[in-house]
């Protein structure tokens, strides 16, 4: 058995539909139902759902042999894991983002409010800024609205929350997409069968940007 970490919510449906596309499909998985743990004996996979945020963890310590992450919990959180692939899928940006009118002064420090501490420290120190680095975990928006923060950097979609609240992303620091990574040990051990499950989803994204 394979066992898969697929994120909860619109994402984790969609990296699913491409497992079921790619020969995988567990029908259970569909059903209305409670469960968080649905199994096809016949295909040797095992999928659950986690929070998107927790299945670099479950991966890491080898509860699941393979999962999928974002590119921005990997960059965040740095899992001692394999990355096997980019799936094209759940794309956006990590950016920076401040108020319409906002002009950067070198000379002061930049007061950055983000969940994404280490992303935002790793490319300031590139960068050679010095900044204070605000944490937060919800509505970040609205941290340079009030003042308490010269800008953010969080992921940008579309940009309509931003535009709503007056707010322009000015830089973009890193491209963001749903990633297939794999257990360091579980890949020494399942090798042939992850690397069958990753050869077909590979074939499936090329696929599918090619049609585009």
């Amino acid at each position: 058995m394979i066992n898969v970490a697929l994120p909860k919510g619109r994402l984790g449906e969609k990296v699913y539909e491409m497992f079921e596309a790619s020969g995988y499909e567990c029908p259970s998985i569909k059903e209305n139902s409670r469960k968080l743990i649905f199994e096809n004996e016949e295909k040797g996979v095992r999928y659950f759902w986690v929070k998107p945020s927790d299945v670099a963890i479950y991966v890491e310590r080898g509860a699941a042999d393979i999962g999928v992450a974002g590119k921005d919990i990997l960059l965040e959180y740095e899992p001692d894991v394999f990355e096997l692939l980019d799936l094209d899928i759940g794309k956006c940006r990590m950016a920076v983002a401040a108020k319409n009118d906002f002009r950067d002064n070198p000379n002061k420090t930049l007061r950055v409010a983000t969940k994404f501490v280490n992303i935002a420290k790793t490319y300031y120190a590139s960068k050679g800024r010095d900044i204070d680095v605000i944490e937060l975990n919800g509505s970040i928006e609205i941290a340079p609205i009030l003042g308490l923060s010269d800008v953010i950097v969080d992921i940008v979609e579309t940009g309509t929350t931003l535009k709503e609240n007056d707010l322009s992303p000015f830089e973009t620091i890193v491209p963001i997409s749903a990633r297939l990574i794999a257990n360091k040990s579980a890949f020494r051990f399942k090798s042939q069968a992850i690397e069958d499950i990753a050869e077909k989803l590979a074939k499936l994204t090329e696929d599918r940007k090619e049609t585009k």
